[in-house]
């Protein structure tokens, strides 16, 4: 049966109300055979009154009976006993210090501690029998194992117990703690670990794998999969700790592993106060919005509470679907949400001088790089001009911080893309050097899942039955998921200095042939591989910095700096004109 909060919390006032009368008999037939005069039994009476009293009244202001604790837990236990220990001092000045009544001393002093042990065994034993799953449950139809005793195992292995509509049944804990070999949360026992996994699963009659290690790399992750897998086992993971920020972990974050969680899934570690100090309370604009990159910043933006995020792109869908997961609405209504184009400087004079940012982060560019071999000006016109334009109205605005958010392509580019992605750094320099404040370029690789990525396009070649496209057998790419990427960013954005190149580590380059064969993997179908040759412009192994630059660590493990030559406006129509890719 589940009651209301208001009955339940009545209930342990109540309890406590109980705890202290019989608290008091039994400290008087433990210290005094219950041989007290009529008047002693009347003072312990008074004192069961006034102490129950008090356990209510200072309950309720203290809120231990509002909700304030969850039943049963450790924080409860503390505020419990502080609250039994300022009752038992009260009662015990009032009635033997103060009033010298004809309570038994020995009432007084024993009185309290059984009451305390009876409040705190009353509730451990709701908690038990909540852990349990008392009432009517769903049917089991799976067997669990969980991989992890630790906090998110023990949080997961709660929740499946407890939640009547898990369909979930516990077999047994891995761990590969040696000191939890003979573990058992909650009843349930530590059964193997990694290397034993598969005969351990399987001798436990399991069907199903949850790895509950939020913070496990990509590169574990991977491992165990391959095991689970390879043993007919059906493998779950919890989200990375970036998706679970702010919230609460529910049962319904379990979901199958993707390839992201093996290619990303680095635990990312954030100075969340430098993060609030530039963004709380500030204006900030974020260009190309609406893209992979630029609506997942502005979702981590938004959670520090700038005083206007104002987001601008040229897709009006684009617009739309980040209002929505934002703002749960997408009216389209709002002057926070701007349609404009960083080539036309006209409609950006008018959004910087309506909404004078203070922080820009400029995410708008043209990034495919076989489009932009084709068509050269679109890009010059984009990643060149239009960053001119945010770069000369950011500055004319007093913009106090700018982010530009460049490419791994632009270390010692051999492309369109990497070019004006280059030229686009320079400029951001030459602009640091003008201004008061911190203008700075962010350099990474490859992101996992934005539009038009490699892994849309292997999907969608799977899912029409191949065969799956792949440029070269020994072509390497770095990977990061965006949500690592864009956190990264904000951070480098905290601590970059004016005009550096900020680099992110990408960990170790992946091979391309590889993705593909996992994810073939994964489908269950037989599909073929054509290599197809690298197109104009492209690398076989792609750098994250220049032959001539030398990378410098940050006060951050995974962001490094590097200076690049600036360039001013002025000598942007020689370098074109001298550009073979152009």
């Amino acid at each position: 049966m589940i009651f209301r909060p208001a009955t339940r919390r009545a209930a342990l006032a109540a309890w406590d109300v109980l705890c202290w009368l019989v608290a008091a008999v039994l400290a008087t037939g433990a210290r005094y055979d219950f041989a007290i005069s009529e008047v002693q039994w009347t003072s312990v009476l008074t004192f069961v009154g006034v102490t129950a009293a008090l356990q209510v009244v200072v309950g309720y202001a203290s809120k231990m009976y509002r909700g304030r604790y969850r039943v049963g837990t450790f924080d409860e236990a503390l505020g419990l006993a502080l609250l039994a220990v300022c009752v038992a001092l009260v009662s015990y000045v009032a009635f033997v210090v103060v009033l010298h009544t004809d309570l038994p001393r020995g009432v007084a002093l024993l009185a309290p501690p059984i009451a305390l042990m009876s409040m705190a065994s009353g509730r451990w034993v709701y908690r038990l029998l909540r852990a349990r799953g008392l009432g009517e449950r769903q049917p089991a139809t799976r067997n669990v194992v969980i991989y992890g005793a630790g906090d998110a195992g023990y949080q997961l292995l709660r929740l499946m117990l407890t939640d009547r509509a898990s369909q979930y049944r516990i077999v047994g804990l891995i761990d590969d703690n040696p000191g939890k070999r003979n573990l058992r949360l909650m009843g349930v026992p530590v059964i193997g670990n990694k290397e034993s996994l598969p005969e351990a699963a399987i001798a436990a009659d399991a069907d199903t794998v949850i790895l509950a290690i939020a913070s496990a790399t990509g590169e574990f992750i991977g491992e165990v999969q391959d095991l689970v897998e390879g043993a007919g086992l059906e493998f779950l993971v919890l989200p990375p700790l970036n998706e679970m920020f702010g919230r609460k972990f529910r049962l319904g974050d379990v979901r199958k592993a993707d390839i992201a969680d093996v290619l990303g899934r680095r635990q990312v570690e954030t100075d969340l106060g430098a993060i609030a100090d530039y963004l709380a309370g500030r204006r900030v604009l974020i260009t190309g919005a609406g893209g992979s990159i630029g609506s997942e910043l502005a979702r981590q933006v938004y959670k520090f509470g700038p005083a206007e995020l104002v987001l601008l792109d040229r897709d009006e869908s684009e617009l739309h679907a980040v209002q929505l997961s934002i703002y749960g609405k997408g009216l389209l209504d709002t002057r926070d949400m701007v349609l404009a184009d960083i080539r036309d400087a006209d409609a950006l004079r008018a959004v910087f001088e309506e909404h004078r940012p203070e922080i820009v982060f400029h995410a708008a560019a043209l990034k495919h790089l076989p489009m932009l071999e084709q068509y050269p000006q679109e890009g010059w016109k984009t990643n060149v001009l239009g960053t001119l334009n945010v770069l000369s109205l950011a500055a004319d605005h007093g913009v106090r911080r700018f982010v530009n958010i460049s490419t791994d392509k632009a270390a010692d580019p051999t492309s369109v893309l990497g070019q004006t992605k280059r030229l686009a750094e320079q400029l951001t320099a030459w602009m640091a050097e003008r201004v008061e404040g911190s203008y700075m370029s962010v350099r990474f690789g490859n992101v996992l899942g934005s539009r038009g990525s490699m892994l849309h396009t292997f999907n969608a070649q799977i899912e029409a039955g191949g065969p799956v496209t792949v440029t070269h057998p020994e072509v390497t790419r770095y990977f990061m998921t965006i949500p690592e990427a864009c956190e990264l960013v904000i951070q480098a954005g905290a601590i970059g200095g004016p005009g550096e190149v900020l680099v992110l580590d990408m960990g170790t380059p992946v091979k391309i042939l590889d993705v593909a064969k996992r994810l073939i993997a994964r489908s269950g179908k037989e599909i073929d591989i054509v290599f197809t040759g690298l197109r104009p412009g492209e690398k076989m192994h792609e750098d994250l910095f220049g032959g001539s630059e030398q990378g410098v660590k940050t006060a951050h493990p995974l962001i490094s700096h590097v200076s690049v030559p600036p360039i001013e406006p002025a000598a942007l129509e020689a370098y074109r004109a001298e550009g073979a890719m152009l």
